[in-house]
């Protein structure tokens, strides 16, 4: 242990000499004996101003001597949180899931911190930077959305709140948008059976999907076009176009709506 704190504190005073060279001055003040009392505090500032300057993988190196050589210090918490914030500063897709484990492991060493809550935020932060466009795969969409499910469950009451929402809609969407792709690509081959089922299935899943509005529509011309004069499905139909009608003020799909809802009420 003696060793650990030694070489720990001796880290500390390369850093600072680092540091005092890099600045090409010549100050007139020692540097931090080890063990000095403010070595962990002169290491979080120092990544902070570096993080400041987006000076990312320097801003880590203080932040990681910190948090692996100063397990007692009351700066721990906030520099694992702006390590983790680098991470997701810089970008990529290495750094993002380094980042998510950074949030992680901050919620299992601290799940009652009063920061608690930007852990867990920023956790499902680092999957929504990683969502991939609707045709291609959604598992990070999928991981965002379990994240931010885990922050309002957890977090009620959070000042994060409506970046939370903002994020979850983002996230919803985004699968939502896939799911309607799918549906949307069985109309245009008028496999109207598969896309009914989609459109069906996306509304339940989720009904505040931005996008409903060319739902409503093509489900509604599906079970129109498959009707085959059932009144029955005809019936079943309507529905659909006047709640398009009734939900949306501005739509490509108004108009054509209008004209059906027309057409059924007048048979």
């Amino acid at each position: 242990m003696i060793s650990d704190f030694r070489s720990g504190g001796l880290r500390v005073v390369v850093l600072v000499l680092a540091v005092a060279l890099a600045g090409g001055c010549a100050s007139k003040a020692k540097p931090l004996a080890p063990g000095a009392a403010d070595a962990d505090k002169f290491l979080f500032d120092r990544g902070t101003e570096s993080a400041k300057d987006k000076k990312w993988l320097q801003a880590r190196e203080y932040y990681r001597n910190l948090v692996d050589n100063y397990p007692q210090s009351p700066f721990r918490p906030d520099a694992k949180l702006a390590l983790g914030d680098t991470y997701i500063s810089d970008g990529g897709t290495e750094n993002l899931l380094l980042g998510a484990n950074e949030f992680r492991e901050f919620l299992t060493f601290y799940p009652t911190h009063p920061r608690a809550d930007y852990a867990q935020l920023q956790l499902a932060r680092a999957y929504t930077l990683q969502m991939l466009a609707p045709e291609r795969d959604q598992a990070s969409t999928k991981d965002a959305i379990k994240e931010i499910e885990i922050f309002l469950q957890r977090f009620p009451n959070s000042q994060l709140m409506p970046e939370a929402r903002k994020m979850e809609r983002e996230a919803r969407d985004r699968l939502s948008e896939a799911n309607y792709r799918v549906g949307f690509y069985y109309f245009r081959v008028k496999w109207y059976p598969g896309a009914i089922d989609r459109f069906k299935d996306l509304l339940a899943a989720d009904p505040a999907y931005s996008g409903r509005d060319a739902v409503y529509y093509h489900l509604a011309e599906s079970l129109y076009r498959s009707a085959d004069g059932s009144p029955e499905k005809l019936a079943e139909a309507l529905p659909y176009y006047e709640r398009l009608l009734k939900e949306f003020e501005k739509s490509e799909y108004l108009s054509l709506a209008q004209k059906r809802v027309t057409e059924l009420k007048t048979r």
